[in-house]
């Protein structure tokens, strides 16, 4: 008698698989605690042992230059392209943006130092457990007291405290939000429109002190990304522009000082089709059990009713764990997803179940968040595209 057929269904993705950021050696996390610990500032650490002290160091970050973009993109960024050996102290190596490689998470382990797990910014948008609602991290929405939320000082702070001269020069949009108060606050902030002049600015701004610690910022190559894509024109002619300003700023620098390009997270584009974006308003099943929804489509947190948890993560493990990696908050937290280790006032924040993307594809929420369903261009997960950020050096 012939035997029943049986039904080969592949296995879903192993949460060990995952390639977990490398805190505490080359994480955007440990950038200025390195260069705070070169210029003799207490209570900082040198992390990433392949870098140099200098005197005066400036950090330009460009959100949404991933390393993957400017390795594929040599001739928009000829200037650029010629500086990816002087990455990670000379060895030619990107850093990890950490989990989710998204920009109030990054933006928020660069300024203090910290992993996610312990400065509390671990998505896009979290639950917060004093209320049960989520919390956009990005645009602080509801509002809810900075200080509370991020206890920890900054790298700023402690720079300023220490005597060095401190300064962050960006878009006056961001001078007073809350999310600078916990991410970037400490030293002067000075607001300034254009690209240019905020490269002139920060090369006077290093020269201005013995010791000096300069961010400065640039935000639109993320938006072209989001809204048209990294295969668009647009998205090329900001990174053209991009690579312009960054010869600008090196050509400017004072003596001994060192230029950092770094980036918050990657990017990838996600065809438009349901293959690809599954839309978990449209899915009875993702839904079943789930009370809240967080995070964005490549990096989910998933608040489970209470009760139904194990059930929730079965679900989601059935139905996308051959894209994504989808493990329990526990399991997260153990496999260092979000850090050596998770602050107690963080633990409630994460999802009941913890959802990263591998392959190119998404989970929108077509009705509750019809903006970001719509993007072109998105980040978020582990993959080499979202994850690896460059830290190009120039030195004086």
């Amino acid at each position: 008698m012939a035997q029943p057929a049986t039904w080969d269904h592949p296995e879903p993705l192993a949460v060990a698989s995952a390639p977990v950021p490398e805190y505490g050696s080359g994480s955007l996390a440990d950038l200025l605690p390195t260069l705070a610990a070169g210029m003799g500032v207490p209570g900082t650490t040198a992390a990433i042992p392949e870098l140099t002290p200098a005197d005066r160091n400036c950090v330009f970050l460009v959100d949404g230059l991933g390393w993957e973009q400017i390795k594929d993109h040599a001739d928009e960024a000829p200037y650029l392209h010629a500086l990816l050996g002087s990455s990670r102290g000379g060895t030619g190596r990107p850093l990890t943006a950490g989990y989710p490689a998204t920009t109030a998470t990054s933006l928020a382990s660069v300024g203090t130092g910290l992993p996610p797990g312990a400065h509390g910014l671990p998505g896009y948008t979290v639950r917060n457990p004093a209320t049960g609602a989520l919390m956009n991290q990005l645009r602080w929405q509801p509002w809810t007291e900075p200080k509370s939320w991020q206890p920890y000082p900054t790298i700023f702070q402690l720079a300023q405290d220490a005597g060095v001269h401190a300064a962050q020069v960006s878009s006056p949009t961001f001078q007073n939000t809350p999310l600078t108060k916990v991410a970037l606050s400490g030293g002067t902030f000075l607001g300034r429109l254009t690209g240019e002049e905020r490269m002139d600015l920060a090369a006077e701004q290093l020269a201005a002190g013995d010791r000096s610690l300069v961010y400065t910022y640039y935000a639109e190559l993320d938006g072209a990304g989001h809204r048209y894509g990294v295969a668009s024109d647009t998205w090329r002619g900001q990174l053209m522009y991009v690579d312009r300003l960054v010869q600008r700023l090196a050509e400017q620098l004072p003596p001994r000082s060192a230029l950092y390009v770094t980036a918050d997270h990657g990017m990838i584009d996600v065809p438009f089709d349901e293959e690809h974006r599954i839309d978990f308003d449209a899915d009875w099943e993702l839904r079943a059990g789930v009370a809240l929804l967080g995070g964005e489509g490549r990096a989910r947190h998933v608040y489970a009713v209470r009760g139904a948890e194990n059930d929730v993560l079965t679900c989601w493990r059935e139905v996308l764990g051959e894209q994504f990696w989808v493990a329990s908050r526990d399991e997260a937290i153990t496999a260092g997803w979000f850090g050596p280790t998770v602050d107690r006032r963080v633990h409630d924040r994460l999802g009941d179940v913890i959802v990263a993307a591998r392959d190119d594809v998404l989970v929108i929420a077509s009705e509750r968040e019809p903006k970001e369903s719509a993007m072109v261009g998105n980040h978020g997960s582990m993959t080499p595209a979202e994850q690896l950020v460059p830290l190009l050096e120039v030195r004086s």
